[in-house]
């Protein structure tokens, strides 16, 4: 190999280097808990608006199949504002807690059960995914609405839930994904990349969250590799349902 050549190789060894660096530092779990908290108060009013209200279609997916396990108990990590947490609640379960590293977000969720008393029902804990203050076998349910991507470490993570659930009981997780129709992904990213960071910064005055979300969608291993993923954090009866083209993606797992 000639000397130009080395050096474009070390170049792009250097370049791979510092993406790598850039993306574990912006998701450390402080970057990430202060990034929420700068965006609790208008979290809810920017998730509707920008995914033009499906993410609410996509909740009830997941509703939809966890009603299939009747869990009398269910654990909503990275719970944000307990939007999940409140859909299970009017649709029937009655012993939720909401987790999620934030907060703000927590006291947003908190404000929201008040109102529609749904205290008894719901219990809203400030936590850290990957180290839960709860004992092995305690879950008969866990869910995540778009919260495992920000995991620092998402292995950890998900070991973590295999380890308070108990055995058979499902994982549930809705996720963004990447399309794979090249027509719908083309649309998706000019969507992603220009106009979620513009109307973000609008609403909420953080330039830095709404470039971060499009970034953490676009690196995280969705479909089959997330798949397998699972598996070896100790799920099985893996499966995944596309949905909206593919926009978003409902995984279940069930605990070994």
């Amino acid at each position: 190999m000639n000397h130009t050549g080395l050096l474009i190789k070390c170049l792009n060894h250097f370049k791979i280097f510092i993406l790598e660096e850039n993306l574990v530092e912006n998701k450390s779990k402080n970057k990430v808990r202060a990034m929420f908290d700068s965006i609790a108060r208008n979290y809810d009013f920017l998730n509707h608006l920008l995914s033009l209200g499906i993410d609410v279609y996509w909740r009830r997916k997941l509703i939809f199949e966890l009603k299939k396990y009747q869990p009398a108990n269910i654990i909503d990590i990275a719970c944000g504002t307990a939007d999940l947490s409140i859909m299970a609640a009017r649709n029937g379960f009655t012993n939720i807690i909401g987790v999620d590293l934030s907060s703000e977000m927590i006291k947003v969720g908190k404000e929201k059960v008040s109102k529609l008393n749904f205290q008894e029902k719901i219990s809203l804990l400030e936590g850290d995914a990957e180290n839960l203050s709860f004992k092995e076998n305690s879950f008969d349910a866990a869910t995540i609405a778009y919260g495992v991507r920000n995991f620092e470490n998402l292995q950890k993570g998900l070991l973590e839930i295999s380890r308070i659930l108990k055995k058979g009981k499902p994982l549930l997780i809705l996720e963004f994904s990447k399309p794979n129709n090249l027509i719908i992904s083309w649309f998706y990213n000019i969507y992603s990349i220009v106009f979620i960071p513009v109307v973000g910064k609008l609403f909420s005055g953080n330039t830095n969250a709404y470039k971060y979300l499009p970034e953490s969608i676009k690196d995280f291993p969705s479909g089959i590799d997330f798949l397998n993923i699972l598996k070896s954090c100790g799920f099985t009866s893996v499966r995944m349902q596309k949905l909206t083209f593919g926009i978003s993606t409902l995984y279940i797992g069930e605990k070994v």
